[in-house]
């Protein structure tokens, strides 16, 4: 299965919900057709309608099914290829992996408002960064360094090798250059540097940026 799927997307320079699936897909080379709606136009939401009744992307639609929302549709293909290893094998890092990877999904605000993804762009610190988005970029720092201290021995990644919670988080990697976030300041021993440096270089990231720039 996935010669049928269908992934809905926004502009690759600004949604970084969009880049999450993709990102799981492309990387793990699942093959799938890529439909891109141009987001903040007055037509968006009547092109999106048609793929999400509710009005988001990204979509990903197989089978009579439209599956909505990142985190969803990730679950969903871990589920569809399980030979893939789309999730870490080991039951504990597996544990930390979902966990992690549903904090990104339902916190971070603060970073999400005052820090949105701009993919090509290189915009600097924030002036007026608040409190609680300095908090978002600390505990992200946290997360990254304990999650390669406890379980990424095995790799450049999160937990060794490439899994889900890397595709979660490579929305903010973006967001650390573009905004040029020195890590250091926020408790980072090296090692969240050299993982941001890790996802940005990945291929599949790099056709996603040579993309976003050709919009």
């Amino acid at each position: 299965m996935g010669e049928d799927y269908e992934l809905i997307i926004g502009d690759k320079r600004y949604s970084s919900w969009s880049l999450r699936p993709w990102l799981a897909l492309t990387a793990f080379g699942i093959p799938f057709k890529e439909t891109m709606i141009r987001l903040r136009r007055p037509e968006t939401l009547s092109e999106i309608l048609p793929h999400s009744p509710s009005g988001k992307i990204p979509v990903l639609k197989t089978g009579g099914l439209a599956i909505g929302d990142s985190l969803a549709i990730i679950e969903f293909l871990a589920e569809q290829h399980p030979n893939k290893s789309l999730w870490p094998a080991d039951r504990d890092a597996r544990a930390i992996a979902r966990s992690v990877s549903a904090e990104m999904h339902s916190s971070f605000q603060a970073l999400r408002n005052e820090f949105p993804m701009d993919f090509t762009s290189s915009l600097g610190f924030p002036d007026n960064a608040s409190g609680q988005a300095r908090a978002d970029i600390a505990r992200i720092v946290a997360i990254w360094g304990d999650c390669r201290r406890r379980f990424g021995g095995g790799g450049d990644f999160l937990f060794g090798a490439f899994s889900l919670a890397d595709a979660m988080y490579a929305p903010v990697a973006s967001r650390f250059r573009t905004y040029q976030v020195e890590l250091s300041e926020f408790g980072d021993d090296g090692s969240a540097a050299r993982y941001r440096d890790t996802m940005l270089a990945m291929p599949e990231m790099q056709a996603w940026e040579e993309a976003a720039r050709a919009e």
